[in-house]
């Protein structure tokens, strides 16, 4: 057995953030710095792309329906990968 936790991969991680802020879970601010936290290099170059619009969004400060529909569209881009 290791002794070292086991690494998420950032996909998951992001899957599991977006669902969290869907399920109001999270803040605009949590998920926010939960997407700060992954490493763009871990993604394939649609999920990153995918990630940066959604951080974008959130950034412009955009309302909660507009934001829920491209969280949406970022999990289904991320879980997809590619």
């Amino acid at each position: 057995m290791s002794t070292s936790p086991e690494r998420t991969r950032a996909d998951d991680r992001i899957v599991h953030a977006i669902s969290r802020w869907l399920a109001r879970h999270l803040s605009d601010h949590e998920l926010r710095a939960e997407l700060a936290a992954i490493d763009p290099g871990e993604l394939a170059p649609k999920q990153a792309e995918a990630v940066r619009e959604l951080q974008q969004e959130l950034d412009s400060g955009a309302g909660r329906a507009s934001l829920e529909m491209i969280a949406r569209e970022t999990v289904e881009a991320v879980a997809l990968g590619g």
